[in-house]
Formats: structure tokens, C-alpha cells, sequence
């Protein structure tokens, strides 16, 4: 066989084995969502609460009911429900709120960014923080500082994030003042200030308006603190296995055999080495902020779509419950995806499976 030949064939292998790749990617992520949706629907049918007396009220005549119950397609088969229920779910229509008497898709629109811009400055404040905590700690393996770090970090497992983030207002905001009030702005600009895309610290800053920037700083600090500790203590201490298992390849024994200094060694071979898992790790972490963060919504008042889906549990909203459901569900989804397929084209080992 010739060059050529060779060559020619070992492309064709490796076309095949990426459609096979692509191919696997999108059925999982087909039955992946199905399934999300198979779940949600049914647990909207199976809970103890009528959609329909949640619209009406319970003093609604029979009559009111049973029409309104066909009008909604309740009296339809389960299995004719479902097709009808993805439909809409395809086409962006989770419905209308009976909270706010919008569509749930607005409400969404409105309150997710809050929900995107708290996760996204936590995952950076545990990434910056955690990355460097978990590489020292496994240079200095076994010393105090690594022990610190370790405890640091079981910490963050292990402590109710609800219990913590109303210990950081007494501390914080009752007693040192330090952080502002719980929400997403001052009352002083909430009327005032007319945002562009919903990511107030951006949208503050597009506009020139400094003095928004700072309040919204302000209020988003000590939760994405919150949220960023608890990311920082997974990725820290995955950091820290990774960096270990990096120190004891051959490639760091000879590098030290030619005189390398450890500075380059730990921070321009084996960090660069572990970024590849590390890269899945952050990812994961922020996509368990985007659907983990109800509880530090709650806490402090913080407009998002954690808050939205728990008032609306709370006032029988099951279209709302619903729809955000989903769209969390379906984000969590993408980004795990996302971040397996980041995987497989960033360590040249995976490409060949």
C-alpha cells in the first residue's frame, strides 16, 4: 500500500469515527431532552393540583370548569397531552402565568438574565480564587496550607447554603454594613434606570451610568461570594487531584532532570496538562449555579428565575413551574454537553472513541 493510500484511508477512519461521534452527541441529546420533558409533563398531571381551579378559584361553577378544563385540553388522553405539550414547548409556548398574567416565555425572558449574570460571577469568583488555591495545595501536599485548603473546601461541601447566606446578612449587611441591601438594585435607580438586555452590569456600563454599576456591584457581591465559595470548593479541590496526578508523570520527572524550574514546571507543564479536565469542571459548576442558586435567590430577594419558580410553587403557578423547570432543565442539558464535547476536541486522546 502506498503513502498516499495510507493516508487516504486513515482520513476516512477518522471522518467516520467523528460522524459516528456527532452522530452519538445529538441522539443522546435528543433522548436527553425527551426524557426532560417526559418528566416534567407528568409530574405537572401527577401533583395534587388542579390547573384548572388554579385559574378559576375554587368557587367557579362546575359548567366554568369543565369548559374551561376542554378549552385547556385536559380531557384529552395523556399520551395526546404530551404531543400537545411539546409542541408548545418546541415552539417557545410554556403557556400564561397566573401570577402575573403574562406568558410564561416573557417572565422568563425578564427574570433569567438575574439568574445568568449571579451565576456567571460566582463560577469566576471560584475559578480565580479556587484554580490557584488547588494548585498550591498540591505543591505544598501534606502541609498545613494544604489542610487548610482541604477543610476549606469540605467546608463548602458540607455547610446548608441557605443557614450560610443568612449568616453573611447578619454578619455583612446587619452588623458590619458592608454589603447592600438584599435585591438587585436601589430603589433610588430601579425606576429610573431602563435596562437593555436584562444583565444590569452590563447594561449600566453600555449606558455610562457609573453610579448604577457601582449599586448593582454592590447587591450582586455577596451572593455571587456565596455562590462562588461553594464553586470554588469543587474546583479547588479537583484542581488539587488533577495537579497531583499531573506531578507524577514522567514528562515532570524529566523536565526536572533538565533543570526546569518549578515555577515553569508547575505552572507552564502540568497546569496546562490539567486545564483540558479542568475546563469540564468549571463548566459543570457553573451549570450547577444556573439551576442550584433557588435558595440563594431566596435569601437575598435576588429577581431570578430560582425565585420566579418557587413564588409561583407557592401560588399553584404550574405553567410557570413548568416552563422554568424546562428552561433550567434544558440549559443544564446543553452546557454538560457542551462541555463533553469541549472535552473530546480539546484531549486529543478521546477523538479516536
Amino acid at each position: 500500500m502506498s503513502v498516499a493510500e495510507a493516508q487516504a484511508e486513515a482520513g476516512g477512519s477518522n471522518a467516520a469515527a467523528h460522524f459516528a461521534f456527532v452522530a452519538r452527541f445529538l441522539v443522546i441529546a435528543i433522548m436527553t431532552y425527551l426524557g426532560l420533558l417526559a418528566v416534567t409533563f407528568f409530574i405537572g398531571r401527577v401533583i395534587p393540583i388542579d390547573p384548572v381551579l388554579a385559574v378559576l378559584g375554587d368557587r367557579a361553577p362546575a359548567s366554568v370548569v369543565e369548559r374551561t378544563r376542554r378549552e385547556m385540553g385536559l380531557d384529552l388522553p395523556l399520551i395526546q397531552q404530551f404531543y400537545i405539550y411539546i409542541k408548545g414547548v418546541l415552539s417557545g409556548d410554556f403557556g400564561r402565568s397566573v401570577l402575573t398574567t403574562n406568558t410564561v416565555m416573557d417572565d422568563i425572558r425578564r427574570v433569567f438574565p438575574a439568574t445568568i449574570e449571579l451565576a456567571t460571577f460566582g463560577t469566576l469568583i471560584g475559578s480565580v480564587v479556587g484554580i490557584p488555591l488547588g494548585v498550591l495545595a498540591a505543591v505544598k501536599r501534606g502541609s498545613l496550607f494544604d489542610q487548610i485548603v482541604r477543610v476549606i473546601g469540605l467546608i463548602g461541601y458540607s455547610m446548608p447554603i441557605f443557614w450560610l447566606g443568612l449568616l453573611s446578612l447578619v454578619l455583612f449587611y446587619a452588623k458590619l454594613q458592608w454589603a447592600a441591601f438584599p435585591g438587585r438594585l436601589d430603589v433610588a435607580y430601579e425606576y429610573s434606570f431602563t435596562p437593555i438586555t436584562g444583565f444590569l452590569l452590563l447594561d449600566s456600563a453600555i449606558q455610562g451610568q457609573w453610579d448604577v454599576f457601582k449599586d448593582v456591584l454592590r447587591h450582586i457581591l455577596l451572593p455571587a461570594s456565596l455562590l462562588g465559595y461553594f464553586s470554588l470548593a469543587y474546583i479547588s479541590s479537583l484542581t488539587r487531584s488533577f495537579i497531583l496526578n499531573e506531578l507524577s508523570q514522567e514528562y515532570v520527572v524529566a523536565a526536572r532532570a533538565k533543570g526546569l524550574s518549578e515555577t515553569r514546571i508547575i505552572w507552564g507543564h502540568a497546569l496546562r496538562n490539567a486545564a483540558v479536565p479542568l475546563v469540564t469542571v468549571i463548566a459543570l459548576s457553573y451549570a450547577g449555579l444556573l439551576e442550584g442558586s433557588v435558595l440563594t435567590e431566596m435569601v437575598f430577594s435576588w429577581p431570578g428565575i430560582g425565585l420566579y419558580v418557587t413564588n409561583s410553587l407557592q401560588n399553584a403557578d404550574m405553567n410557570a413551574v413548568l416552563g422554568g423547570t424546562v428552561v433550567i432543565g434544558s440549559v443544564f442539558i446543553a452546557i454538560n454537553l457542551f462541555a463533553d464535547l469541549l472535552y473530546r476536541l480539546l484531549d486529543p486522546r478521546t477523538k479516536a472513541q
